[in-house]
């Protein structure tokens, strides 16, 4: 995608004026060079959120075979997450799971802790609930570590705003960044993407998303129990607070938006959508259980958005793209295997079938460490910082058109100033939650068309 926004005002120029203070003051100073991660050739790594995607990713990280590399450091709040995950990694790969006790660390400081065991070069995984991320690439970039964060990397435009202004300063540094966005490591979808760009079934007028499930992770969730904090109880169910995710919408549709924009080559330049609270009972989370939304790109093409999980429902799971001499399955089924296809008509009939991709898929959660590994290595440019913002830009713009009934644009969303968990960084273990709950034990909820201007 092009330098330029889709409203025609350079993004390079709209970062610029939309930098925030604090990022650029706590980089301020710093010099920190790329290098190389140690003469051993050993790849040092940590991880800062121990849950299962985090500890998915490790064995990622540790699964790649360019070179020795080994886990060294954990971080969390919750001790048993730690615990949990270290003997998962552990009895996976005794060999290179290398973390003693005084590598474990808890609390809300315990990511420095962490980075604090690596060596310029070495790599550190953002797994912990997205609101974190622009304070630990923060610090990464302090200490010239490279890194590797899940989706999405933002919840709102501050935060978005501080990832961009991060992305520029990890590429001075020549810092490798991957973003847990791994369907754009997709063996069949890249192929998918070539022959789309080179015209197989014409321009791309309509693309299509479902996820549509029913209860899925935490999104929904009962009132606090005794004995945790709220802080710490929003952390743990974090699916189901807007400021710790972006909500079960920005978590779980991301995926779907990415990969029809990445299909369409350019970001939607406005989103209007729909949604609404039908079954949540005694449920105390934030999320709608449908979400419908249209996007907008700059030529009039649109992207279908629906989101669902309400039990007892038609379940659907897959991407699709229209274009004026064919259509194409993007993914079917889940992220993997993505079983992508073409067709010269709009039914997806059999008959009409032109291309297939091979039925035995690469796995694309293995596939983006194996190509961070190999960035880092070969020291080549590597850095998806920029494009993970502006996919978890173009999510909360969604997000945000259901949540307020309004129509929302590209830069709206980039520029509004609502930050749903202003000073993160300062958090320790007796900290207020960012959000507080009524005498009910209930939170505050999107209202569309009364809370216009902000989503709660």
């Amino acid at each position: 995608m092009s330098e330029a926004t889709n409203g025609g005002l350079s993004r390079r120029e709209l970062i610029k004026k939309t930098g925030e203070v604090a990022v650029a003051s706590a980089l301020a100073g710093v010099a920190v060079p790329y290098v190389h991660a140690g003469e051993s050739n050993t790849i040092q790594v940590v991880l800062v959120g121990c849950g299962g995607r985090g500890t998915g990713a490790a064995g990622n990280a540790l699964s790649t075979k360019s070179g020795p590399i080994k886990l060294i450091a954990m971080a969390d709040v919750f001790p048993e997450r730690l615990s949990n995950s270290y003997h998962q990694l552990q009895s996976n790969f005794p060999k290179q799971v290398d973390v003693s006790e005084s590598h474990k660390f808890i609390g809300f400081d315990a990511y420095k802790k962490a980075m604090d065991c690596l060596r310029p070069g070495d790599v550190a995984i953002f797994a912990t609930p997205p609101a974190f991320r622009w304070v630990h690439f923060t610090y990464a970039i302090q200490k010239g570590i490279n890194v590797f964060m899940e989706k999405p990397v933002s919840v709102d435009g501050p935060s978005t705003r501080k990832i961009l202004k991060l992305a520029e300063e990890s590429k001075k540094k020549n810092l490798k960044v991957g973003v847990g966005l791994m369907c754009r490591h997709c063996a069949a979808r890249h192929e998918l993407f070539d022959r789309l760009k080179a015209g197989q079934i014409g321009d791309l007028v309509l693309l299509r998303a479902y996820r549509m499930a029913g209860r899925t992770a935490m999104e929904a969730s009962p009132r606090k129990p005794e004995g945790i904090s709220e802080l710490l109880y929003q952390i743990k169910r974090f699916h189901s607070f807007l400021w710790a995710s972006g909500g079960c919408y920005s978590d779980f549709l991301i995926h779907n938006i990415d990969e029809c924009c990445w299909m369409k080559d350019a970001w939607p330049v406005q989103a209007k959508g729909a949604g609404g609270r039908h079954y949540r009972g005694k449920n105390i989370d934030q999320n709608f259980d449908v979400y419908s939304i249209e996007y907008t790109f700059p030529d009039g093409a649109k992207l279908l958005l629906e989101g669902r999980t309400i039990p007892g429902c038609y379940q659907e799971f897959a991407s699709y793209a229209h274009g004026t001499k064919g259509s194409a399955i993007i993914s079917s089924s889940g992220h993997s295997p993505a079983h992508c296809r073409l067709f010269k008509g709009q039914n997806f009939s059999s008959k009409d079938l032109l291309w297939r991709f091979p039925s035995e898929e690469p796995d694309p959660y293995q596939l983006e460490w194996d190509h961070l590994v190999e960035a880092i290595r070969k020291d080549r440019p590597y850095n998806e910082a920029k494009r993970g913002a502006e996919a978890s830009l173009v999510t909360a713009m969604g997000r945000m058109s259901a949540h307020t009934g309004q129509l929302i644009t590209f830069d709206q969303m980039l520029n509004h100033e609502h930050e749903l968990a202003p000073g993160l960084d300062e958090l320790t273990m007796a900290s207020a939650a960012p959000l507080l709950s009524d005498s009910e034990g209930k939170y505050p909820v999107p209202r569309p068309g009364i809370t216009k201007k902000r989503e709660f």
